[in-house]
């Protein structure tokens, strides 16, 4: 048996909830209707859009020059400072001259006592003859005998003979003159281009020799200057089939007009051209290289350095392009985005994705124009599901539920 005062209290408890319950009889309990989820949506359209590649390259000189002597001796001079700029046919070694000039002073006197020789020969040349001749028609009447017309013509075709042999040694004193000549006029050693020049590995004094395999110097013309990138001969026949297929139309002339970002990723101010692709693949990495040009006027470009070549490909002049924030991948890596449909509920399509352009990607299929992309609040959707599509921007609670977001994931940093 309880205590009175807890009779009491149980009895209180179980008259309010009878009354509670007799309240609540005859009505239903609804729960209030739920509101369809709000996406930001972007609607597709098709945009001109100009393509372009980067390809990774390295620059290189115009021009280079490396110099060696063509002769043997000591660097009397360098008339040179290094890393000046020089121009062609500027001096810049003088190897002593003075056993060259030696021989070519004796080849000048070999050659003019041979040019002396043949000039006595030729001068004698007559008189033999026409004794020979005269001899001839004597020996035919037996006024002389044969032996003194056989001594004529013997010392005729003696005769003959020097003057051959001297007018050979005549070419010979006058090659061997030319060519001391020429030996002469390589020991002022001189720039063949205009550029710049590095530093000098011999000193005066130093012996060198011709042909050496180690330069005096280099030269190099930095203006204009190459680039030379190269590109994947997959990428060039996907080219040239979108060129074929009309997908990409060619600018013709403009293409050849490249741009170029610099090692910290900053623009060169001045545009270049592309020259030439070559001619063949490298089976090695199965790339094709292109070449071009840039004016180089501050010499900012120096060779060596690491650039990127922004080349254009054509104008597409259909293309699609979607938000990045639009376009996801699942778990096997396939890109997908959400469209809204005509009835307001969404669906999942699988994209084909070419390339990023800016903050956008170019969709090569997948999408449609007119198609609304949705870009924000897809985590709160699945395939089939009504929602409430705004136009994405500021005002949106879809946007605002991302900047706070955002907003939480940077302050938590």
């Amino acid at each position: 048996m309880l205590p009175g005062k807890w009779t009491k209290h149980l009895a209180a408890v179980l008259l309010l909830a009878t009354v509670l319950f007799s309240g609540c009889k005859g009505r239903q309990i609804t729960a209030p209707a739920s509101r369809p989820a709000e996406v930001a949506v972007v609607t597709v359209r098709l945009e001109r859009v100009v393509l372009t590649t980067v390809l990774p390259g390295r620059t290189s000189a115009y021009l280079v020059a490396e110099i060696r002597p063509q002769v043997n001796g000591i660097i009397q001079k360098r008339l040179f400072e290094e890393g000046a700029s020089v121009k062609a046919g500027d001096l810049l070694y003088q190897i002593d001259p003075e056993p060259y000039r030696a021989a070519y002073d004796q080849a000048k006197a070999a050659l003019a006592a041979a040019e002396a020789d043949l000039v006595t020969i030729e001068a004698n040349l007559p008189a033999i003859r026409s004794r020979a001749a005269r001899l001839k028609e004597l020996v035919s009447v037996n006024a002389v005998a044969q032996q003194d017309y056989d001594d004529a013509i013997a010392a005729l075709r003696q005769a003959e003979a020097n003057l051959a042999a001297r007018k050979t040694a005549v070419e010979v004193n006058r090659a061997a003159l030319e060519s001391a000549r020429i030996n002469l006029a390589y020991t002022p050693i001189r720039s063949p281009i205009s550029g710049r020049i590095g530093k000098s590995n011999f000193t005066v004094g130093a012996l060198v020799s011709a042909y050496q395999p180690t330069p005096l110097a280099v030269v190099q013309q930095l203006d204009p200057i190459y680039v030379d990138v190269v590109q994947a001969s997959t990428e060039l026949l996907q080219l040239r089939r979108r060129l074929e297929s009309g997908y990409l139309k060619s600018k013709g002339a403009v293409l050849n007009k490249v741009k170029l970002l610099l090692e910290d990723g900053t623009p060169y101010p001045l545009q270049g051209s592309l020259q030439f692709r070559d001619v063949s693949v490298d089976p090695t990495t199965g790339t094709v290289t292109l070449r071009m040009v840039f004016p180089n006027p501050n010499q900012l470009l120096l060779p060596g350095m690491f650039v990127r070549a922004v080349i254009e490909e054509g104008v597409s002049e259909q293309a699609i392009l979607a938000p990045q924030q639009g376009v996801t991948r699942d778990t096997k890596g396939v890109p997908i985005a959400w469209v809204v449909g005509q009835n307001d509920t969404v669906e999942q399509r699988v994209l084909t994705l070419d390339r990023a352009i800016g903050d956008k990607w170019l969709v090569t299929s997948g999408l449609n124009p007119g198609d609304r992309l949705v870009v924000e609040g897809s985590q709160r959707i699945r395939t089939g599901v009504r929602v409430r599509a705004v136009p994405f921007g500021a005002g949106s609670s879809a946007s605002r539920g991302a900047s706070k977001a955002q907003g939480k994931a940077e302050g938590g940093k």
